[in-house]
């Protein structure tokens, strides 16, 4: 298991964060040519169960459609929120996969603003 965390100065932004630090585990970013752009939808109210069903949808896309993601971008809505993935075939050339992440977990689960303004969106990674 491997801890992951976003962060930024909307929540939207740590979530990106999060699906970035996600696929951090699996590939090398820098490979990754954002290409290919798939939409997806998350419906959930509660902003922690929001992460994890958000970052279960990108792992489900990248093994169903045999891609890697490096850009993301996320519209937060009362009840979910509708992304874009952006990125390409995956090449174990060219994307030096290493670990394959198997889920996100509710351990260590968090979306929350800091008194500083910033907000964490993190959880743990079942490996």
């Amino acid at each position: 298991d491997m801890g992951i965390r976003g962060l930024g100065t909307t929540r939207q932004a740590a979530y990106v964060q999060a699906a970035l630090a996600l696929t951090a585990l699996t590939v090398d970013l820098e490979a990754v040519e954002p290409r290919t752009c798939v939409t997806v939808t998350c419906a959930e109210a509660d902003p922690e169960l929001l992460l994890v069903a958000w970052l279960n949808v990108v792992l489900f896309e990248m093994a169903t459609r045999c891609m890697v993601f490096a850009r993301f971008s996320v519209d937060l809505g009362s009840e979910g929120l509708n992304a874009e993935l952006w990125g390409e075939a995956l090449d174990p050339i060219k994307h030096h996969p290493s670990t394959e992440v198997k889920a996100a977990t509710y351990a260590a689960l968090r979306v929350e603003q800091e008194p500083t303004g910033q907000w964490v969106a993190q959880c743990i990674v079942d490996l």
